[in-house]
């Protein structure tokens, strides 16, 4: 028993040695970024959870530090370097957290080609890559050759088990393409230009040579919709449950296919558009036109929130990121330009054999792009410029590709062309672990149901599409601040011009700031106070006014009425007599019945008559006689 713990505590010392030595072998960079604090707070966070310092743990920490940290070595406030050795002490312990949660949650890496000594991956081909992995992989590279009805166009559903095929010459499938398995095959007479998946699976949209129609996962039409004429570009945008489409004339059409309404109908006014993509992130979809514009809407406004001039010519293809950071467009002119969409600026170019057909990007960021028969694609082209590819493709015979789509969730892109459709091997395209609460490659019916229920009932509705969903929910500015803002982002612009140019930079001047009596407030303060004053003086001469005539009508002694006219008290009749036309309405005569007399309007206005209005003159006038 003695031999067999010291055989154990021997084993336990061994371990902790080589996590030593291994933690040592860090290079001098690593060594150079961890801060004592930090590997105190590293050693204390696997002292607490009882964890080893493993090889998997420290490469994942990496990813999670904030970089070098300060030197505190010559700072003489002991108060704020105590602070700053305990924020760099809980960095460390977040970084540890967070590499365990991904050890955990996230067991799967993606990997790449990776090519030896003077090879380039850009030269491996199909075939080489088929024999190298196993067979399961292997089956996910094939060629279908349906020349007679090519070319085709395609989509994956949102766990992307399914590809939909759409040909030219009416044809259309749906295929479990893991399994190669045939689900439905149907022949529509009728040319198709576009298809597309609605919510799952079981319905698909397809765009024909007059109508739109909507067909189930059987083959059979459920709807035709007589709205969306001459389609040539088909987007659903999963969260809101609407179908858009772009048709001959520049028209985009949003149709609810939760209700069947027709939600959105624009006039681009920019001529025939067959290029349209939706950005996922905030669900705005992004138009190419004849002019080289690329106009982004939204259902709520019959204007475009944006309008970015960015080819000299036609565009040809737009693609978006997942994360919606990044926007990639293709022109006739040759050239496949990175767009940073946040701030609508260019940020680097490549040049494409020919004009560039289409465009796709996968989860893990790899940029896709077709012209003529062949396919490039690029690693890690949004962030920085490349030199090279990194791979390559050809279809075969030298077909035309019209189509091209990244399986999500697999490193697999197929290609739809001239010959018929294509499925490519494409290491390190797919993400490798998905969140089956979001879209499961191994869903089964049940989760189906219940995903589509979900779906429905988290549904957003049109009117919250906008270019920054996170302005949702958030304090709104009020306007001067936001003039203030604007103002200071003008003033940052033109100081930029008037340095490329070389002009003297104006800096607007500073209000200077006063206190005492010269301030603003106590200004302001004053001239009300002058007008205050002012208008006192004249309601008070009104009162004095006022007052003196009201005492003149309490002096002068009331006449008494003979009998024979006192019936005529009350109410009675007052007839305008002909007007003395000397200064107007001032000298107009007027017969008191109930006094028998002829008075001026000017006395009964000073006596306060009270059937008389001076802005009333008709020929006959009601009120009560005194």
């Amino acid at each position: 028993m003695k031999k067999q713990k010291k055989f154990k505590k021997d084993k336990g010392k061994k371990q902790r040695m080589e996590a030593g030595k291994k933690i040592k072998k860090k290079s001098k960079n690593d060594k150079e970024n961890i801060t004592p604090s930090v590997a105190k707070g590293i050693a204390q966070k696997l002292q607490e959870e009882g964890a080893q310092l493993t090889p998997e743990i420290v490469l994942r920490k990496k990813k999670y530090e904030r970089g070098p940290a300060p030197k505190l070595t010559g700072m003489s406030d002991k108060k704020l370097k105590g602070q700053l050795q305990e924020k760099e002490k809980l960095y460390g312990e977040a970084a540890v957290t967070a590499a365990q949660a991904e050890q955990w949650l996230l067991p799967s890496e993606g990997g790449y080609l990776e090519a030896e000594d003077l090879e380039q991956t850009k030269n491996f081909t199909q075939q080489a890559i088929v024999k190298e992995v196993d067979i399961t992989s292997a089956r996910k590279a094939f060629d279908l050759q349906l020349e007679d009805l090519a070319p085709y166009t395609l989509d994956y559903n949102n766990n992307g088990k399914y590809l939909l095929i759409g040909g030219r010459k009416g044809h259309l499938a749906i295929m479990d393409w893991k399994q190669s398995k045939l689900i439905m095959e149907t022949q529509v007479t009728e040319t198709v230009r576009d298809v597309k998946f609605l919510h799952n699976e079981l319905f698909f949209a397809v765009a024909q040579k007059k109508y739109t129609f909507i067909y189930d996962k059987q083959g059979v039409e459920i709807h035709c919709l007589r709205d969306h004429l001459s389609t040539l570009k088909l987007e659903f945008l999963p969260h809101h449950f609407l179908l858009a489409s772009v048709d001959k004339a520049g028209i985009l059409r949003y149709q609810d296919t939760s209700t069947g309404q027709l939600v959105g109908f624009i006039r681009s006014q920019l001529g025939r558009c067959g290029v349209m993509r939706m950005n996922p992130y905030n669900s705005v979809i992004g138009l190419g036109h004849n002019n080289g514009t690329v106009t982004m809407w939204s259902p709520n406004m019959q204007n475009p929130l944006v309008s970015m001039l960015c080819h000299k010519g036609p565009v040809t293809a737009i693609a978006y990121d997942s994360e919606g950071r990044h926007m990639v467009t293709a022109g006739i002119d040759g050239k496949v330009k990175i767009w940073d969409a946040r701030k609508f600026s260019p940020l680097h170019f490549y040049f494409a054999p020919t004009a560039a057909k289409s465009l796709d990007i996968s989860q893990r960021g790899l940029l896709a792009m077709s012209s003529g028969s062949g396919i490039q694609i690029w690693r890690d082209a949004l962030t920085e410029k490349q030199s090279k590819p990194y791979m390559m493709h050809r279809v075969p015979k030298g077909a035309q590709v019209q189509d091209i789509a990244f399986c999500p969730y697999e490193d697999v892109m197929a290609i739809g062309h001239g010959k018929g459709v294509s499925s490519i091997l494409v290491p390190g395209a797919g993400e490798p672990n998905f969140d089956s609460y979001v879209s499961n490659p191994y869903q089964t019916l049940k989760q189906r149901r219940e995903a589509e229920v979900h779906k429905l009932l988290d549904k957003l509705q049109p009117e919250m599409i906008v270019l920054d969903p996170e302005e949702i929910g958030a304090v709104q500015k009020s306007a001067k601040e936001i003039q203030q803002t604007k103002g200071l982002q003008a003033n940052e612009a033109n100081a930029a011009i008037a340095e490329k140019l070389g002009l003297p930079v104006k800096t607007p001047k500073e209000k200077k700031k006063t206190k005492g009596r010269s301030k603003a407030s106590k200004r302001l303060r004053r001239k009300e106070s002058n007008i205050i004053t002012i208008k006192r003086a004249l309601i008070a001469e009104q009162v004095k006014g006022a007052s003196k005539s009201q005492s003149k009508d309490k002096d002068t002694p009331e006449v008494p009425l003979p009998r024979a006219l006192q019936r005529f008290k009350g109410p009675g009749i007052l007839y305008l007599c002909r007007s003395i036309t000397k200064f107007g309405w001032n000298w107009v005569m007027f017969l008191d019945y109930a006094s028998r007399s002829i008075t001026s309007l000017e006395t009964y206005w000073a006596n306060g008559c009270p059937y008389i209005d001076s802005a009333d003159f008709e020929l006959r006038l009601e009120g009560s006689v005194k």
